[in-house]
């Protein structure tokens, strides 16, 4: 089965204006993919890691990835095409909250 990874952007002030009841719903649904076996958490403080030429290895805080709002999430969806992907995404917190999820397919190389 193909395997997404879905990437959850969001800040507090969208997650604030949007109604209790369809936060908690959204909230379910994350409860009800993780028992369908979606691995996902909440994002931590990422590490920038290079390795010029394999000279040795670098590393820098905080994100390389520059976008509107920060990334609160990943997820790891099992999935048998995008359009179900995108369908076990679209009503996650992220989604829901005025912000958004992308999803990318995991391409086996």
């Amino acid at each position: 089965m193909p395997i997404y990874i879905a990437i959850g952007y969001g800040d507090r002030a969208g997650y604030d204006r949007t109604p209790e009841h369809i936060r908690q719903a959204a909230h379910d649904h994350d409860a009800w993919l993780k028992q369908r076996g979606v691995t996902m958490g909440i994002a931590g403080t990422p590490v920038q890691v290079r390795n010029p030429n394999g000279g040795g290895v670098q590393t820098e805080p905080g994100p390389y990835l520059s976008a509107g709002l920060p990334i609160a999430g990943f997820s790891i969806i099992k999935a048998n095409d995008m359009d179900e992907a995108v369908a076990l995404a679209a009503k996650s917190p992220c989604a829901v909250a005025h912000d958004v999820v992308e999803i990318w397919p995991l391409n086996e190389g």
